[in-house]
């Protein structure tokens, strides 16, 4: 499925932009939204490069996992 989901805007970033080296990360995570968060995620996704220039991804991400109390290895989450 995921390979499916990928193919379609690799194919357009190939086609718009030939100059462009892209690739997608090896590994991927799903997450799910409740409705009642739609909004809210969003909102966050809208101010994510404001965001991002007050905490890197990678720390955010690490945040993310702990608050939600999920067990990760960072040999195996990032590139």
């Amino acid at each position: 499925m995921v390979l499916d989901l990928k193919a379609a805007p690799s194919a357009w970033v190939h086609e718009t932009f030939p100059a462009v080296r892209f690739a997608w990360q090896a590994g991927y995570g799903a997450f799910a939204v409740s409705k009642s968060n739609v909004e809210a995620v969003r909102a966050y996704i809208g101010r994510q490069e404001e965001h991002h220039r007050k905490q890197n991804y990678q720390d955010e991400y690490r945040e993310f996992l702990t608050r939600h109390e999920q067990e990760w290895d960072e040999r195996y989450v990032w590139d």
